[in-house]
């Protein structure tokens, strides 16, 4: 006979979980899946299942398998219950392996947001660094190439820029604050031009591009419908941007704003500009990028605005592009966004510390040569040989302890390694002896200098013209 087995969650994970089992298919047990009557199912506990679970629900199963967050005494229930209770994964995906198979690997490969990625000096530019920069972008992701105009600054070359960019195969966008810049882009060609008003929405039909339409006036959802309707009436596409505002110039208000568009246009193309976020904000652009993301994902935002001009801002094409992939994933499989990919987990790791103490002393104790072995773990550096071993949190106090006789080989790859083991155990990372440490999609591609890129002057976007943002 066939064992059977009873998987108990909540609301939101019950699709995955479902998923999860008919990809493991065909399995060596029967099951059933009893949605618990709550929505998260890490919020589970003992005393809730005692009162839920009824105990005609139980007749006929082997086991019960519980999400892994379940929180009480679960050996105490099983008494109770007069079944087996057993904690399953943390993590749902984790079932395969929790059943001996290899865990499916997620696919990474879809995605429902494009990413233009602007040049945001292409005045400044010749031909040949205008498409050096696109294609790196276009390597970091980038499915449409924005050429950046600037303020009161000439652009002769705007044309040729254009023909050059799809002579090439990109698609193009154009981004002035000047009518004059986006008729030209237009005649050119481009495929899009930010950005237009219900000022300035007549150029749409003087030219074929597709308009990213804005608010007239700095935050007025109305002024940007109001654009919307007027292109509807002389029937032409459109992509709606309420404008992402900075943090402490209007955030949360504009996140509202692109929440309040999706709900009274469902299905309304909708872009939003990231780089207000990622350009001005001191912090890790991967975790601003995946928030936000997580946020475009949501509201079903399709189309978002990426810059790389700060220079801790270098690989955020490449974080977006990982970012709406791995949104796309979580959100295809009702799951959360985790285990999917590492590449966002630029400074940190989620497992960084695979050895503890007791494992790393037990190992130790086993080695029978006088080579030295470099482990870390929550507690600290671990160096160790036949001779014995050594546990400290700053690699210069290892050096007395060390009898090296002179060989400066050895000493400088020692060196080395322990400079990597502190930083690993700092950030929490995770450390291998003789490896580098991962460092996500931070590391991936550099193929252009880009000290060509400028700190200063990134420039709020508004739809109105604007000087410098103000730190």
């Amino acid at each position: 006979m066939t064992d059977k087995f009873l998987f108990l969650t909540g609301k939101l994970a019950q699709p995955s979980l479902q998923k999860v089992l008919d990809q493991m298919a065909p399995l060596p047990f029967d099951y059933q899946i009893l949605e618990l009557g709550l929505s998260v199912a890490a919020l589970m506990t003992d005393k809730m299942i005692a009162r839920r679970l009824k105990p005609e629900l139980i007749v006929g199963y082997k086991e019960i398998i519980v999400p892994g967050r379940c929180r009480g005494d679960l050996e105490v229930l099983s008494k109770s219950l007069g079944i087996s209770i057993v904690r399953g994964p943390e993590e749902v995906k984790d079932l395969p392996l929790y059943f001996g198979r290899e865990r499916k690997a997620p696919d990474l490969s879809r995605y429902d947001v494009n990413i233009f990625a602007e040049i945001v000096d292409a005045p400044e530019r010749d031909i040949d660094s205008i498409l050096s920069r696109a294609n790196y972008y276009r390597e970091s992701g980038a499915d449409v190439i924005d050429i950046g105009c600037l303020p009161q600054e000439k652009f002769p070359h705007l044309e040729e820029a254009v023909e050059a960019l799809h002579e090439a195969g990109f698609k193009v966008s154009v981004d002035s604050l000047e009518l004059d810049d986006l008729r030209r882009a237009g005649r050119a060609g481009a495929d899009y031009l930010l950005s237009l008003t219900e000022e300035t929405y007549h150029l749409a039909e003087e030219v074929d591009s597709i308009p990213i339409l804005v608010p007239a006036v700095p935050g007025s959802l109305e002024s940007l419908e109001r654009a919307m309707e007027l292109m509807d009436k002389i029937n032409r596409p459109w992509i709606a941007d309420p404008i992402l505002d900075p943090i402490h110039f209007g955030l949360t208000n504009s996140i509202v704003r692109y929440h309040q568009l999706r709900q009274r246009y469902p299905s309304a193309n909708i872009m939003m500009g990231v780089g207000n976020l990622t350009e001005l904000t001191d912090a890790e652009t991967s975790g601003i990028n995946a928030l936000l993301f997580g946020i475009i994902s949501e509201l079903g935002v399709n189309n978002v605005l990426a810059t790389e001009v700060s220079p801790h801002a270098r690989r955020a094409i490449k974080e977006a592009d990982v970012a709406r992939r791995m949104m796309y994933a979580a959100k295809e499989d009702s799951s959360l966004p985790r285990d999917l990919t590492s590449d966002l987990l630029v400074t940190h790791e989620r497992r960084p510390f695979p050895d503890n103490d007791q494992e790393i002393e037990a190992l130790a104790s086993n080695i029978k040569d006088p080579n030295y072995r470099i482990k870390v773990a929550e507690e600290g550096i671990y160096l160790f040989n036949r001779d014995g071993l050594m546990r400290e949190v700053d690699p210069y106090a290892f050096y007395p302890q060390l009898d090296l006789k002179g060989d400066l080989g050895h000493a400088f790859y020692l060196g080395a390694e322990l400079a990597k083991a502190q930083i690993a155990w700092q950030l929490g990372k995770r450390y291998t002896q003789d490896q580098e440490l991962q460092w996500g999609c931070a590391t991936i591609v550099e193929q252009e200098d880009l000290t060509q890129q400028q700190a200063e002057g990134t420039t709020m976007r508004t739809g109105k013209k604007s000087g410098p943002a103000k730190q």
